[in-house]
């Protein structure tokens, strides 16, 4: 069980430096929530596992920490240590996390990506024995297509082996398309938790931008470049109304409706203030008018299909990864 917000790790070690993320961290659970996500590749464009690091380091400070937090890490997508989902490569990963993280068992271990290549009979085997080894407690997919996630249920199920519990979609206001209709309605057939990710748009959401100048300080220009359009804009609009009308901020009705669609938002901090902004966009409720009008603002028309820009790649070598 989760607090109806995670932190999203891929800011540590990137925009946020440890003594920062300490104290991010800790007023993170003393306001009550619990859920750190991570993974083996955050931050982008950095060290292989620098975030987790910065987490155990966290964690080795002590003070009950370790029991107050649900950690959930991922591996899969190319560090410089390699890449997929086989059974040699898992049952490595698993022990650098669990050494950068600084704990004897991940909460969460999370399939970054899909792995074609790689047979999902043995991805679901190597977990399921990491799971009976006691070094993990629960997996879960994340950027999955609905067939696929099918497919590796109907497996686990079949062959009585660990299956995963949870989904993680990029999925917010703006990015609606990879999550609603058969993927989502596969979760909710199948009882998966939802923890969706990029749930501000990568801070698009938050209302701080609205014009290539806002843009100038910004990390993930790249990202909220392509979402200046006129349905963007719309979208901004009637987050503006709600908030307005809710005495809330436009970041905390962005997260409300995340939540309001049956999931687990996920969303990084850089600073105290803002991680007491999101921290008190749990009490916000969006009443059904609320939820007509960012739903009606944010469907995607005619010609209004979402652009999206890669984020940076980390600094591998051609040479690491074969």
């Amino acid at each position: 069980m989760v607090a109806p917000w995670g932190f999203g790790g891929n800011v540590f070690g990137w925009t946020v430096d440890q003594p920062t993320a300490f104290r991010l961290l800790d007023t993170f659970i003393d306001r009550g929530f619990n859920l750190i996500d991570t993974a083996d590749v955050y931050p982008p464009a950095r060290p292989t596992g620098e975030s987790e690091s910065i987490i155990g380091a966290w964690l080795a400070q002590g003070g009950g920490r370790r029991r107050q937090v649900v950690i959930a890490t991922k591996l899969g997508v190319p560090t410089a240590d390699g890449r997929g989902l086989s059974r040699s490569y898992l049952e490595a990963a698993v022990e650098r996390s669990l050494r950068r993280l600084n704990t004897d068992v991940i909460d969460l271990y999370q399939a970054h990506v899909d792995d074609a290549s790689t047979p999902l009979e043995e991805t679901l085997a190597a977990f399921d024995g990491l799971i009976r080894a006691g070094k993990v407690r629960a997996i879960g997919a994340s950027n999955y297509g609905a067939p696929r996630l099918a497919e590796a249920l109907k497996i686990s199920r079949q062959s009585g082996l660990a299956r995963y519990e949870t989904l993680q979609p990029w999925y917010n206001l703006y990015d609606r398309d990879l999550f609603e209709g058969e993927l989502q309605d596969l979760t909710l057939a199948e009882g998966l938790g939802v923890i969706s990710y990029f749930g501000l748009a990568s801070g698009f959401l938050s209302g701080k931008y609205r014009s290539e100048a806002d843009l100038t300080h910004a990390a993930r220009a790249y990202r909220i470049r392509d979402m200046l359009s006129a349905r963007g804009m719309r979208i901004l609009k009637a987050l503006d109304q709600v908030s307005a009308r809710l005495g809330a901020k436009c970041a905390q009705v962005a997260l409300a409706w995340v939540r309001a669609k049956g999931c687990v938002p996920i969303a990084s901090a850089t600073g105290l203030e803002q991680l007491e902004e999101l921290a008190q966009s749990v009490e916000v409720s969006l009443d059904p008018a609320a939820l007509a009008s960012l739903d009606a603002a944010s469907i995607i028309g005619p010609g209004e299909e979402p652009v999206r820009s890669p984020p940076p790649r980390p600094q591998t070598s051609a040479r690491s990864l074969q």
